[in-house]
């Protein structure tokens, strides 16, 4: 009881909700602004923190992925240009309610949509993640084993188009993170005698790079194939603007239901808000009404997927604080910011630092009441933010970039491993190797080696010593059965998957 009345108090104190309200600005002007992804605005955002107490550090940073969720439906909605990739199917009829003169009704049925999916999120994560935390501290090494290269299976599969490239990445990121000092035996791997390279490819450049500055040079060469993106053309101001009760008690149910859909696609490791929202807005126009005219401008496919989009977040860290999984990229960012202040994430984070947790659930509460009013207030501002040019973006971001890896080090190597990993990362993408995969293998790679050398020693080296643990079996078979799956049938298009 302590604990949870110190957290209180930390959550409340003026730096951290004032971090809070300085989060949830970002992440609006992020979410908006096209061309500047929610991970990538993540990235650069971590390394500013460093400054800050955890708690206030967190809370920012839970800000910034809160409200860039929220603010990604404004483009969806005004400019049929999503900010962000997971608020695509509100397009479908976002875009068309505001061509029909109702763009304010649909910027707010978005808005109080995504807090109410945040919302319940978070006490969903509330309360299941600390009695999974307490189960999962009772699986052995030959578990968790398991358990992550099932997650590795289902990221892989669902982060691009080939699973084989999904998991070559995947792959490849954890043997990135093997590189600098063995912890055993503390001799040098894979360093070619950089005295920089001991503690391994730094984290906070890692992930900058992969996220923020690919995402800079993607932009950069649609921008020089493209220069007429980024013009507002669809005028706020509507004949029916206003959202009527009748309008709230229809898209409730809708709400509700997608929200469930959201909290699923978090918890699962690899499915994300994208998947999230569309799957949402899938069930959604199954279960449609008579009269429901999806795809023309229904309020409930914008209830649909902006409620699944932000139940996404909180939920992903499920696994994150219950066994140290990541189940989403933003959260695999998150790692590294707990990391940055010397906390570990995992079951023993509820014993460790009780009083931590506490005060990022209530910050997360707080998160949603300021993304309430933030949204709210700046409803005309942030339609307005769309129109800013990518050419404008593209270095400024590139600049911040650079800054924050390198005030998170002060070494000039970090910001040199951060633009070729960038480039990394570019390369990646145009060959269809999935760089969320990269990035989450990177971040468990060490907890993954752990477990495996941990697994090698309790097994004595016997294959057959697996069969003594039921729960590693079950994850195993469902690794293989997901793999044989995803590689036999071709995932369908998005647009089957609406139909």
């Amino acid at each position: 009881m302590e604990d949870i009345l110190l957290g209180f108090t930390d959550a409340f104190t003026p730096t951290a909700i004032f971090a809070v309200f300085c989060g949830i600005l970002l992440g609006y002007i992020v979410g908006v602004l096209p061309g500047l992804s929610r991970p990538a605005a993540l990235a650069i955002a971590v390394p500013i923190t460093y400054s800050l107490s955890p708690i206030s550090a967190i809370a920012f940073l839970i800000g910034v992925t809160k409200a860039s969720a929220a603010g990604g439906a404004t483009g969806a909605i005004m400019l049929n240009t999503p900010g962000e990739p997971s608020s695509a199917a509100t397009c479908f009829d976002g875009y068309p309610m505001a061509q029909a003169g109702q763009a304010t009704k649909a910027l707010k049925t978005a808005l109080y949509s995504s807090v109410f999916g945040d919302i319940i999120s978070t006490l969903v994560l509330i309360a299941l993640a600390k009695p999974l935390a307490t189960f999962a501290l009772k699986m052995g090494p030959l578990e968790m084993t398991s358990v992550m290269i099932f997650a590795l299976t289902f990221i892989a599969a669902l982060s691009g188009k080939s699973m084989a490239k999904g998991l070559i990445a995947g792959i490849f990121g954890i043997f990135l993170a093997t590189v600098g000092l063995d912890p055993e035996s503390a001799t040098p791997r894979m360093t070619f005698g950089l005295i920089e390279l001991f503690d391994g490819v730094p984290l906070i450049a890692s992930t900058v790079g992969m996220l923020a500055f690919t995402e800079m040079l993607v932009q950069g060469e649609q921008y020089l194939s493209d220069k007429k993106a980024g013009i507002m053309n669809t005028p706020l101001e509507d004949k029916k603007s206003d959202l009527t009760w009748s309008d709230i008690k229809r898209i409730t149910p809708t709400a509700i239901r997608s929200t469930f859909v959201g909290i699923a696609a978090g918890i699962i490791p690899g499915l994300g808000p994208t998947i999230g929202a569309f799957l949402a807005y899938a069930v959604a126009k199954k279960t449609a009404k008579p009269g429901d005219k999806y795809g023309e401008g229904e309020i409930k496919g914008v209830a649909a997927t902006e409620s699944a989009d932000n139940a996404v977040l909180p939920a992903s860290l499920i696994p994150l604080f219950a066994i140290g999984l990541p189940g989403s990229v933003s959260a695999a960012i998150l790692v590294s910011a707990f990391m940055m202040h010397g906390v570990i994430p995992g079951p023993l984070i509820f014993d460790q630092y009780p009083r931590l947790i506490y005060g990022i659930y209530v910050s997360m509460i707080i998160a949603s009441l300021c993304m309430l009013v933030v949204g709210r207030f700046g409803l005309h501002f942030f339609a307005k933010i769309g129109s800013i040019p990518v050419i404008l973006i593209v270095p400024n971001v590139i600049v911040l970039c650079v800054v924050g890896v390198y005030l998170e080090s002060h070494s000039l190597f970090s910001v040199y491993a951060m633009i070729g990993l960038g480039v990394l990362g570019y390369i990646m993408q145009r060959f269809g190797y999935s760089v969320v995969t990269f990035l989450i293998g990177f971040v468990v790679g060490p907890l993954f080696e752990l477990s495996l050398r941990q697994s090698i020693i309790v097994s004595n080296r016997h294959l057959d010593e697996v069969i003594d643990h039921p729960i590693a079996i079950v994850f195993l078979m469902l690794s293989l059965g997901a793999a044989y799956v995803f590689m036999r049938r071709e995932r369908a298009p998005l647009e089957d998957v609406m139909k």
